[in-house]
């Protein structure tokens, strides 16, 4: 699995919160292992969207989608309790 390029908003927010490093290591483990069981992915509702998550820390969680040939691009990341 490939995860492409972050944006510069996201990359702000990883850096304004301190998770860069926490970020690059699931992200790490999700292009190695998508089924790693830190990541607890999950698919959110409405399900029809096809919007998926795994876990930051227990905190934050990326959102993102598929784009086909085992690519993925992270759309969001945000206070999962919020």
């Amino acid at each position: 699995m490939k995860i492409l390029p972050l944006g510069s908003e996201l990359i702000e927010y990883l850096k304004k919160r301190g998770l860069a490093t926490k970020f690059e290591k699931q992200k790490n483990f999700f292009e190695e292992n998508p089924f790693h069981p830190s990541l607890n992915i999950e698919i959110l509702e409405p399900k029809n969207l096809e919007f998926y998550s795994f876990r930051i820390d227990r905190k934050y969680r990326a959102i993102f989608i598929y784009r086909g040939n085992g690519v993925v691009e992270i759309i969001d990341i945000n206070n999962h309790y919020k």
